[in-house]
């Protein structure tokens, strides 16, 4: 694509994400430009239509729009013990400091339908531990929380779920923790009575509380360097002394503001601890 005709895209997806912030508050300028980019054009071309302008006029005067513009811009992405190692790597550097804790707060932000939220129940439930402990469950969409809070999934993905939880260091037959209802597997209610799910915005919204432990996993990908920053100070003000912050596989605090204050506890699985 011609510099000329490259630039005058940016400006009308500039255009386009700034009007639906001010139309109805959602607000994506932040976001990685390639994603937001390719996600846009998917919907004009869904939608039959020419241009970047031409899908802004019809999000604009037509909400039914916006809302397949939040779905399109969703990165739902997750599952049970997802990237086993890392649960594995909690279970055996992390779970040592939980134990000296009367009571444990944890963040999961961007829980996205909760399969890793009912993972991490598991696991503190396995270690002796959940039962003084709350888990906040985040996530900036309410139709993917409404699934988290159901604790029903599709069977389908159940066997290799299995195999991610004996990874992961799992102490039981993973299927004790569910039940086969209308061809899904619906996980016990017990490990949902201490996770509390709610609707956080990691873009504008501030911080709710003190953690000992808060996890965002593959969510920081989709932000653009200065909202990975804005970001990463959040959680930074989020986490107690000594909290322990955990990333997803792609990510890490290199080159972020709050670097120095964290040391690292698995280089590999991308767990760090607040020191200062």
């Amino acid at each position: 694509m011609p510099k000329a005709q490259a630039d005058l895209e940016q400006l009308e997806i500039k255009l386009f994400l700034e009007g639906i912030y001010e139309r109805y508050g959602y607000d994506y300028r932040n976001y990685a430009y390639p994603t937001i980019r390719r996600r846009i054009w998917h919907r004009i071309h869904a939608e039959k239509l020419s241009s970047i302008l031409e899908l802004l006029d019809k999000v604009l005067r037509d909400p039914v729009y916006m809302q397949k513009i939040i779905a399109d811009f969703s990165i739902h992405v997750t599952e049970m013990f997802r990237d086993p190692l890392f649960f594995a790597e909690f279970r055996k550097k992390v779970i040592p400091l939980l134990r000296t804790y009367p009571s444990i707060r944890i963040w999961h932000a961007g829980c996205s339908s909760g399969e890793e939220v009912y993972s991490m129940a598991i696991l503190l439930q396995e270690e002796g531990l959940y039962d003084r402990a709350k888990i906040y469950a985040t996530d900036i969409h309410t139709d993917v929380l409404k699934i988290a809070k159901n604790g029903q999934f599709p069977l389908e993905p159940m066997k290799k779920y299995t195999t991610n939880y004996i990874q992961a260091g799992g102490k039981k037959a993973f299927s004790e923790y569910y039940t086969v209802v209308n061809n899904k597997a619906k996980f016990h209610p017990s490990l949902s009575k201490n996770i509390v799910f709610a609707q956080h915005n990691l873009v504008t919204d501030r911080s709710f509380n003190e953690f000992h432990v808060i996890i965002c996993r593959n969510v920081l990908i989709y932000f653009n360097k200065p909202l990975q920053q804005k970001v990463h100070r959040l959680f930074y003000e989020s986490l107690g002394m000594l909290g322990i912050l955990g990333l997803g596989n792609k990510e890490s605090i290199a080159f972020m503001d709050v670097e120095d204050h964290y040391k690292t506890v698995s280089r590999e699985q991308k767990l760090y601890q607040k020191i200062k």
